[in-house]
């Protein structure tokens, strides 16, 4: 007899970090990773929204109300960026009974850094990295500390279709997601045996839309959207996180940046 679980218990007992996890595409990763098995820890920089989002995974999952934990860490400063990082790991992994990390994603933003060219300063150009890119890119050098050395274990950092498709005034975002690119591939060298992807998301119906816009405008925009994909729709954060379930568990996947957009590219 075949095993029943061989593709559906991959994630079982898996030790997972999702950074950015208390909303969006974060949450749907870190609530499809406990249903698949896996012990979660979500963490943002709200203490409030980490709590909502653990008892509302808890809610959900009965069974899983003790692999699901919350920890808070501020990643909007620069002088201490590199001590919260290191301070989060060591939580987690204490959290998780001691034991090393299998994975971390890291789908951690802030609000949507649109800046015209002339109004383009050194400081808001810096500003606009320091989630999206900056603390990405240091939490690499902690990794191999906390994560089990093999081909088994992973790191997804998440960027956004601005990359290749521009759009006016998001120059300084596009340029951080262009990098992740190749930041992606780069650590794919640095990290190996562990595996690094990215997944980048088209347009996703979020929460960030929310804070940079406004609920109603935002639906506007939403609607706007629509026309400019070949599904028809606005893709939703619970779509995108199966993307992010194949990385997981794909152990040959590395180096790649795996995109889900609707099929946004190409209108």
């Amino acid at each position: 007899m075949p095993d029943q679980t061989k593709y559906t218990a991959k994630l079982t007992g898996s030790r997972i970090l999702v950074i950015g996890g208390s909303s969006g595409i974060g949450f749907c990763v870190a609530e499809a990773c406990t249903e698949n098995g896996a012990l979660v820890t979500i963490s943002s920089s709200n203490k409030t929204r980490v709590g909502n989002a653990v008892e509302k995974i808890k809610a959900s999952y009965p069974s899983a109300k003790d692999r699901v934990f919350g920890l808070t860490v501020d990643l909007s400063k620069p002088d201490t960026l590199e001590n919260d990082l290191k301070t989060l790991l060591e939580g987690t992994v204490k959290e998780m009974g001691g034991e090393k990390l299998d994975h971390v994603v890291f789908t951690a933003g802030d609000k949507l850094a649109i800046v015209k060219l002339e109004d383009m300063t050194m400081q808001n150009i810096v500003a606009a990295g320091q989630i999206r890119f900056f603390a990405p890119l240091l939490l690499a050098k902690f990794l191999p500390t906390y994560l089990h050395s093999t081909h088994k274990s992973s790191y997804t950092i998440t960027t956004g279709s601005i990359a290749e498709k521009p759009s006016p005034d998001w120059s300084v975002v596009g340029s951080y997601a262009g990098g992740h690119q190749a930041m992606v591939r780069a650590l794919a060298l640095d990290m190996k045996p562990i595996r690094v992807n990215g997944v980048s998301p088209g347009a996703v119906d979020t929460e960030l839309w929310d804070h940079h816009y406004g609920k109603e405008q935002k639906e506007g925009i939403m609607q706007g959207m629509e026309g400019k994909m070949a599904t028809g729709r606005v893709g939703r954060p619970e779509d995108v996180a199966e993307t992010y379930l194949g990385i997981l568990r794909d152990a040959n996947m590395d180096g790649s940046m795996v995109q889900s957009n609707g099929g946004g590219m190409l209108m």
